[in-house]
């Protein structure tokens, strides 16, 4: 089982793809993690596959 640091609000960036933009995780089941992107939308991102990077937006 995986312990997914991800959750609902969280504010992310694909690393590789970061003309995406910002994306809030709209849900995560298991491995498979939605994010709305900014200049994408929704996405389904398998955690295990790809570089996805929590981001802070406070400054």
């Amino acid at each position: 089982m995986i312990n997914s640091v991800f959750e609902p609000g969280a504010f992310v960036q694909l690393t590789s793809e970061y003309d995406w933009g910002i994306g809030q995780v709209q849900s995560v089941i298991g491995e498979k993690v939605t994010v709305n992107f900014e200049h994408r939308g929704k996405v389904v991102l398998n955690i295990n596959r790809v570089n996805l990077s929590l981001i802070s937006l406070d400054e």
